[in-house]
Parts: C-alpha cells; sequence; structure tokens
C-alpha cells in the first residue's frame, strides 16, 4: 500500500510540471521534480533498510517507485504545447 501512495504522489507532482509556461523554466521545474523525488526514494530505501529489508529486496520496489514520476516529469518538461 505504502508503494502505491509513493507513486501516487510522485505521478502527481510530476504533473504539476506540465502548468509551468513552456521553455527553460519548464525544463528546470522537470529536472527540480525529478530531484525532489530521487530524495524522497533515498529516504524511502533508507526506512525499508531500517526495518530489516535487504537492498536486493528493496531495489526493485525503489525503481518502480522512482522511474515512472521521473519519466513523465522529462516527458512533461520537454513537450512543447500545442495551443
Amino acid at each position: 500500500m505504502r508503494t502505491l501512495i509513493l507513486l501516487v504522489i510522485g505521478l502527481s507532482l510530476a504533473a504539476l510540471v506540465a502548468w509551468v509556461p513552456a521553455g527553460r523554466r519548464r525544463r528546470l521545474t522537470a529536472g527540480g521534480v525529478g530531484a525532489l523525488w530521487l530524495a524522497v526514494v533515498g529516504w524511502n530505501l533508507a526506512t525499508g533498510l531500517s526495518h530489516g529489508y535487504t537492498l536486493g529486496e528493496e531495489l526493485p520496489i525503489q525503481a518502480l517507485i522512482l522511474l515512472p514520476p521521473v519519466a513523465l516529469a522529462a516527458w512533461l518538461g520537454c513537450r512543447t504545447p500545442t495551443r
């Protein structure tokens, strides 16, 4: 359940990039979202390791939490608006 909650929060945070005006500012915001989300996933990894899970058990879950939101933010950051 925690994985699903974090994934939804990450995707929601990445979707905020779409509301930033296009251009350099949007790319910068997408990079900021990626860096922030990497920090959140690092914290979640440390929490899992402190509760007795091994790194091998945690890495696939953390990749699942990290990659979709960062990929969405990158895609939205590079996309030009169609108006």
